[in-house]
């Protein structure tokens, strides 16, 4: 079957089964069957791909739809599964039609571009619609949203460098976990781990919140200070960077480990795994470890670990490496 050779109701198919699969992916009670028969599906055909790819773009704009009026459902989960299949159609039928779409910009519920980048194997450097420069490091994601009233890129995953082209009346909203990054023109950096989130500021200002739930614009941040917070932080914490400061040295391929205590270096090294470096206990995260490491070798750090400190690796029963702190030899008496 190839792509020219497909009639136009098995094109429609395609693209049915790709907003169905986008839907069940996203829901909460999705088995572990049907990401199987998902996987199997996408890899069928490379129309397939494409399809659900695109679907994932319109998905991405349904999540900053304006929701309808709270109604009290009697079933919490049927009805947030079927406000997403609400917010999807909405978005279809908005991008379809230019005079939905029109109004929908004019309303600021629907971008007028919208681009998607990835970066894997390799750090990369893009520019945004608004002529925003990004670099981004291994194993990034982001989107990136041009409303009207402001521009909005949401990090999935990773860590990316930002340097804001300035526009005082249409802000730059960064969006990663739970917090959000507001900015007018200025270069700073953001990474993520999990459910962590730090935001470094090299020039400008920026206003950072931890939760977009509460209310305010979040604490601001000048020249040389930095940000971090995780799920559930009501504010995050702030403070100053000193001279040496190596945050920012992915942009040279390098992570430095200033003499950090295991348990604060651990997100650092895991971000470029595939799996995580696990601790065995609190004593063993208190060993500090240092170093300069090329960021596409880091995996050969882990094997290093038990070279360089007292230490030795097991594996735990889901396959990921721990870390354990070899024994104290006993005191002479």
């Amino acid at each position: 079957m190839t792509q020219d050779s497909l009639s136009e109701a098995e094109h429609d198919a395609i693209t049915d089964t790709a907003a169905h699969w986008c839907m069940r992916l996203h829901a909460v009670d999705c088995t572990p069957e049907e990401r199987l028969a998902f996987e199997q599906w996408f890899d069928a055909h490379p129309l397939h791909a494409f399809e659900y790819e695109a679907m994932l773009e319109i998905w991405d704009v349904a999540e900053h739809l304006p929701r309808p009026e709270p109604v009290p459902p009697v079933n919490v989960r049927p009805a947030v599964q079927r406000w997403r299949q609400y917010a999807v159609a909405a978005a279809v039928c908005a991008l379809a039609l230019p005079l939905a779409a029109f109004t929908g910009w004019n309303l600021g519920w629907i971008p007028d571009s919208y681009q998607r980048f990835e970066s894997d194997g390799n750090p990369r450097q893009v520019t945004l619609a608004d002529g925003s420069q990004l670099e981004m490091n291994l194993n990034t994601e982001l989107t990136f949203s041009n409303y009207k009233d402001e521009r909005r890129v949401t990090l999935k995953r990773g860590e990316a460098f930002f340097n804001v082209s300035h526009d005082m009346t249409h802000p730059f909203i960064v969006r990663a976990g739970e917090g959000r990054i507001r900015v007018t023109g200025t270069r700073f950096n953001v990474w993520m781990y999990d459910d962590q989130v730090r935001v470094n500021l090299v020039e400008g200002s920026v206003l950072v919140k931890s939760n977009t739930g509460l209310p305010g614009d979040g604490l601001r941040l000048g020249p040389s200070m930095q940000a971090s917070f995780r799920q559930g932080d009501f504010l995050p914490k702030i403070n100053q960077t000193n001279a040496n400061d190596q945050s920012l040295a992915w942009r040279s391929g390098k992570l430095v480990l200033d003499n950090l205590p295991l348990d604060e270096a651990l997100p650092l090294i895991n971000r470029y795994l595939s799996r995580p470096l696990m601790l065995a206990d609190r004593a063993t995260g208190a060993i500090r470890v240092g170093g300069a490491y090329n960021i596409k070798e880091v995996d050969s750090l882990v094997s290093a670990l038990p070279k360089v400190l007292p230490v030795y690796l097991t594996r735990n029963k889901d396959g990921n490496p721990v870390i354990n702190s070899l024994p104290k030899a006993p005191t002479k008496s």
